[in-house]
């Protein structure tokens, strides 16, 4: 069964960074669009970033400038690079794909 496999989350202090990787068990050039989303306790899930191409991206307001979403086709990896973490940016990260379910998630905690 194709999968979407989301890591690189954890516990960073303010103003630290992290890496999220999402990996597809199939070439990712075949799953249709991707975007990363988050999911706040008690907040509806929203999205985060949208991979256009290798020059284009679309991103939430309250990211932009801080976030930076990439893809390698040859590792199959969606990637969020996160910069300038804020307390706010806590949630559950996942990404999706068109063609594909919604994997489980990476939790992200910015905390003092």
């Amino acid at each position: 069964q194709v999968q979407l496999v989301e890591s690189g989350g954890g516990l960073v202090r303010p103003g630290g960074s992290l890496r999220l990787s999402c990996v597809t068990s199939r070439s990712i050039l075949s799953v249709g669009d991707m975007a990363w989303y988050r999911q706040a306790p008690g907040k509806q899930r929203e999205v985060v970033a949208r991979f256009i191409s290798d020059r284009f991206a679309n991103y939430a307001d309250s990211v932009k400038g801080r976030f930076t979403i990439s893809r390698d086709v040859a590792r199959n990896t969606l990637y969020l690079q996160m910069n300038s973490l804020k307390p706010e940016d806590t949630a559950v990260y996942y990404c999706k794909a068109d063609f594909l379910d919604w994997g489980r998630g990476t939790q992200v905690t910015v905390s003092s």
